[in-house]
């Protein structure tokens, strides 16, 4: 079986290499055809494929080892690079075609011959069923049980959500696009066509604020959720010799590192030795349950009272 971080690579490779075969073809029908809907969907691919490589650099940069200026590591650099992502789908995708839309409504001109558009339209579906289903393939590695929007909303993982979500807008899109061709030509109406590009621009707008509100919440420091502090918790007060524990400070580092910092109060009767121990004990016992906790720092009352 595949490990999460290669499928994650193998969905990111593959909507790069759609994405670029994709955006070249609607660029050469937009062009015969002077559809607007298709001109949107071109602009789209070709973000799409620049934020799949800027998503790749960040998977990169985030597994160079900790050094003397990052001391924690280089983790974080995926959410970086995935808020730069979702601002340019935001910026560039949804609000260039937007803008593309409006204008082709100021000023319509009929489509001619859609013909070069249906075949554009077929083979991006294609691809982009190809590229979406490895983005699932990778979402679905650790899902678990869990439905789609559960999964969704827990996922810190950029290279597996951004992705995602840019493939379902991508298969969305595409699918209004085509509306907008078949009934602006069937109608003979060009309006159809610049109002399925605002639809585009729409559409491309409401991913990109779910990937800010996903990527920002992370690169501020965003913890664990609250069925795993209650994990946690209680791990640490079934060891040995702890007394109490105070609620957990945990932040997610990148998708499987997480910090954790818990205060915790030992039996007064251990010596220094055994809290060592049980401290020990403690870090094992934790990591066995949930291993995305690389660092895990506890602040021992009993042991620091000593003399």
């Amino acid at each position: 079986m595949s490990s999460p971080a290669s499928s994650s690579k193998l969905a990111i490779y593959g909507a790069i290499g759609a994405n670029i075969a994709i955006a070249i073809s609607k660029f050469v029908a937009a062009f015969f055809t002077g559809s607007s809907a298709m001109l949107s969907e071109g602009i789209h691919s070709l973000v799409d494929s620049g934020n799949g490589m800027l998503i790749l650099y960040g998977v990169k940069q985030s597994e160079k080892p900790a050094d003397a200026k990052h001391p924690f590591g280089r983790s974080k650099e995926l959410y970086f690079w995935g808020l730069i992502v979702a601002v340019l789908v935001f910026a560039v995708g949804g609000g260039m075609s937007f803008y593309e839309g409006v204008t082709h409504l100021q000023h319509p001109s009929p489509i001619t011959d859609p013909t070069w558009n249906y075949w554009v339209l077929g083979l991006s579906l294609a691809f982009e069923g190809v590229s979406c289903f490895l983005a699932f393939k990778a979402f679905n590695q650790d899902r678990g049980q869990a439905s789609f929007t559960a999964a969704l909303s827990r996922s810190k993982d950029p290279s597996v959500f951004a992705i995602l979500m840019e493939d379902l807008a991508a298969l969305l899109g595409l699918v209004i696009a085509l509306a907008g061709v078949y009934f602006g030509h069937l109608l003979n109406n060009p309006y159809f066509d610049g109002a399925a590009s605002i639809a585009i621009g729409l559409l491309l707008t409401s991913v990109a604020v779910f990937l800010i509100v996903k990527t920002k919440g992370l690169l501020v420091g965003e913890g664990v959720d609250e069925a795993t502090l209650t994990d946690l918790d209680r791990i640490a007060k079934a060891q040995p010799g702890v007394c109490a524990v105070r609620p957990p400070l945990t932040m997610y580092m990148g998708p499987q590192d997480v910090i954790l910092a818990l205060d915790v109060e030992f039996d007064n009767e251990l010596k220094s030795e055994e809290v060592e121990k049980a401290i020990d004990q403690l870090q094992d016992a934790i990591r066995a349950e949930h291993p995305e906790f690389k660092r895990i720092f506890v602040e021992a009352k009993a042991l620091s009272q000593r003399a």
